[in-house]
């Protein structure tokens, strides 16, 4: 990444703390599951599973952006980075398209956070 705007950087990584806070608390209990996922979860068990999935890779993805924003020491090569935030701007932009036919307002509110995060990924990862 070209990092003479690391701002892009830091607002994706913001976003996706929240994104990260808002899963814990899910899982905490704090917001009910059942507005969560389409209403597609039957179970405490299945949250729990889809819950750790997303917790890991939302954690991931951080990791990703920290390493393209040169905020912390480089594990992947900057193609394999390049690549990989590619693939989360196509898991983005499906998000925001699911989340436009969500039946719930709730998850149709998230329509404008998947959005911007793939727009900032593309900023981000365009040279």
């Amino acid at each position: 990444m070209n990092n003479s705007n690391p701002i892009f950087s830091k607002i994706l990584i913001g976003v996706s703390l929240a994104a990260l806070l808002f899963h814990f608390t899910i899982v905490l209990g704090v917001i009910p599951y059942e507005i969560t996922w389409g209403g597609r979860l039957k179970s405490v068990e299945e949250m729990y599973v889809f819950e750790t999935v997303s917790i890991l890779v939302n954690s991931f993805f951080i990791y990703v952006v920290l390493q393209k924003g040169n905020f912390v020491k480089p594990v992947f090569s900057r193609k394999a980075l390049s690549v990989i935030l590619w693939v989360f701007f196509a898991i983005f932009m499906l998000n925001t398209i699911g989340n436009l036919f969500a039946q719930t307002t709730f998850e149709k509110g998230f329509t404008i956070v998947t959005l911007l995060s793939a727009f900032l990924i593309w900023k981000i990862n365009r040279r």
